[in-house]
Formats: C-alpha cells, structure tokens, sequence
C-alpha cells in the first residue's frame, strides 16, 4: 500500500472532519484564538511539544525522533478572510463577514495530519518543528513570528510551505525552481494644487489633470523603464479628488499597488516611480507626494530544497502529476520572510475545479478535502527524504 492510500485509510474522514469545522469557526489575522487552542490541543494529545503565543496567535509543535542534531521546519498558515461567504452547504462560514477563502483550513489540516502520522511512526532521524503560523492575509504573521524569535528558539536548517492551487488537477503539484510568487508592495500618491472655480482653471492648479498624467506615466515604469523579460505590475487602483462639479479641487490622491519578482527590478521601480511624480508635479506645477510601502517580499525557492520538493512530490503523486514549468503568481505570500532567512521552497498542490470552480479568494470557494490525504503524504515523505534514518 503506497503512503497516499495509507493515510487515506487512517485520516480521510478524521481530515475532512476537521478540515470542516475549521472552515465554518472562520477567524482573521492576529484573533486565530479557537484555531491556535484546537490545533495546540491536539499536538499536545500526540504527545508533541507544544509551544503557543508565538508571533501572538501562532503555534509551533516540535516533534523528535533518533539522535540527529538536524532541524527542519514545515509551515501552514491558519487565518480567514474579512468577506462573505456564499457557500450554503452545511459546513459554511457561522461568523458573517469572514470566510475561509484561500484554504487555510486545508492548509492546517493537512499539517496536523502529518503530525499525527508522524508522531505514531517516527521513522526520521532529527527534530520536525511544525509551524502553525497567524495573519498571512495581509498582515505579516510570518514576519512576527521571526521577529518574536522563531528561528532562535526553534533552529532549522531549512523550512517548507505549501498552498493549494485551484485550476491544477486535484492531488497534483506545481514546484517553481526560483521566484514562486511576487512582492506586494503599495503606494499613495498626494498631488497638491491650487483650487478654483471650473470656469476659471487658469486661475488654479488642476490636481485632476496632474493625476490624470501620473496614471499615465506610471505606465512607462513596466513598458519602457524594466527589462521586459523581467516581470511588473503597477497597478493605480484608486483616484480621489473633488466634490463638486463647478469647483476645481485642491488635491487629489492616488493608490495602487507594485507588484515584481526580482529585488533590484522592486528597488528600480521604487526609484522610477518616485522620479516620474517628481517631473510630474514639475510640469503641472503641483506639489507631488510619493509615499512607497514595502510590503510581503518575493517569495522565491531555493534550487536544491526545490529540486528535492519535486522528487517528493513525484513520488507521492507520480511524475505526470508534477509540473515544473508553471508560471509564477502575480499574488503575494508571507511565507516569502522564511525564505529569506532559510533556504527552503514553496509548493503548490492542486486543487481540481472545486466548489463553483473558482480562484482563491472568491465567495464560493472551498477547500477539496480528497486532496487532504495527498498533501499529508507529501509532508510525510518530505520528512522521510530530509530526515533520513
């Protein structure tokens, strides 16, 4: 019996059970209180050393076996989303206003249940730190957990993430050899000019207009200023000015977001973008205010940890379900803050057309619980493979 059916066997409905109750007690970023305890009472019931309030709401389970000083780290985030979810099947969202989206709940599932294959056969040979991390959507959880100590407490030689991805065949496995995912970065934009009456814009500073030119030019920063094998997104997705139709505003604001896979091509657009609502502001003769925020970094594999990632994938899902040549996401990821302080890599495991046959993120989503066994295999087998006995 290959390890897949093995744990289909002992888990599958343990998994989706669990899975199910976790999607309908929904909880956001930093206030993953129910999430932390059930996921600490657990690992504490495997006899798993348990540890909580890391990073405020995170959980870390250490789990050792044999004498080995050698360390890893594997990491499922645990928080919702702040949207409605749509979904009227009997496991649906009880808390309005927040939804599990991106299948988080899945993600901490199929933690718990390697840790409980895990700690039943212990067939490794070193330490397995098990990290069940809070407020990935937006909110660095992965970074408070570092920044509260993570890696000094809990040394590791190199740690592990893995989402589902709707759209890959159900059980199968994209892994990226370098950048998986981008940065997300974000920037507001305050023009000032002089207000006056529309019938009279010579005796004023048009913001609007300015503005109007900034929306334009910013997208010479992709097109005309970065290699074009080199991938970014400028996005301006907001554009606030005026209140009236007879009066000539005073001041306009403009927000998006950057979006880029290599650091130097995210540090270059800092310093373009800056230069062009300079010259902007120059030429209409408004006072332009360029405020750039840095936000999650690229998340961006290590060749050898993905290099193995995919041996083990392979061999838990077979080699015509491993794609190796898929295009990184746009989407940003926190578990980016691990990768640059350990060599490690990220995977994808598909999650077939799922419920509505939607993308992460969209009201009718759902987790596909018959991907659960696959992604328990997955860890398992990765464990075997850098834990050797």
């Amino acid at each position: 019996m290959n390890i897949v059916e093995q744990i289909r066997q002992e888990q599958a409905s343990h998994l989706a059970t669990l899975r199910k109750d976790i999607h309908a007690h929904p909880e956001l970023a930093f206030a993953e209180h129910r999430t932390a305890e059930l996921v600490a009472t657990r690992l504490e019931a495997l006899g798993i050393e348990t540890h909580r309030g890391i990073g405020r709401t995170g959980v870390v389970g250490v789990l050792r076996a044999g004498s080995s000083a050698r360390s890893i780290g594997l990491r499922a985030d645990m928080d919702a989303l702040p949207m409605q979810e749509r979904n009227t099947f009997p496991h649906h969202s009880r808390i309005p206003g927040r939804m599990h989206a991106c299948g988080h709940d899945g993600h901490t599932t199929m933690l718990l249940g390697a840790a409980t294959h895990l700690a039943k056969h212990r067939d490794f040979d070193g330490t397995v730190h098990l990290i069940f991390q809070p407020a990935e959507e937006g909110d660095g959880g992965g970074r408070e957990m570092i920044e509260d100590g993570l890696l000094e407490r809990f040394p590791m030689e190199s740690v592990y993430g893995m989402h589902n991805w709707p759209g890959l065949p159900a059980g199968s496995f994209a892994v990226h050899d370098g950048p998986v995912m981008a940065c997300a970065d974000r920037f507001d934009i305050e023009i000032r000019g002089h207000g006056a009456h529309a019938a009279m814009p010579h005796l004023g500073v048009d913001p609007v207009a300015a503005g109007a030119a900034l929306v334009q030019a910013l997208q010479t920063v992709s097109s005309r200023t970065i290699d074009p094998t080199d991938a970014v997104v400028v996005s301006v997705t907001q554009f606030h000015a005026g209140e009236a139709y007879n009066v000539i505003p005073d001041r306009a604001i403009l927000s998006g977001t950057v979006r880029a896979f290599v650091p130097e091509v995210r540090e270059r657009v800092e310093e373009t973008m800056q230069r062009i609502c300079a010259g902007v502001g120059a030429a209409f003769g408004a006072n332009v205010n360029f405020e750039y925020r840095r936000g999650y970094p690229p998340t961006i594999n290590s060749p050898k940890e993905a290099a193995l990632c995919a041996e083990v994938a392979a061999e838990v899902a077979g080699s015509a379900m491993l794609r190796t040549d898929m295009k990184p996401s746009m989407g940003a990821e926190d578990f980016s803050y691990f990768l640059q302080e350990r060599p490690g890599a990220y995977v994808w495991i598909g999650n077939g057309a799922g419920e509505g046959g939607c993308m992460l993120h969209n009201p009718n989503y759902d987790f596909n619980d018959d991907i659960a066994s696959v992604g328990v295999a997955y860890w398992v087998r990765l464990v075997a493979r850098l834990l050797a006995a």
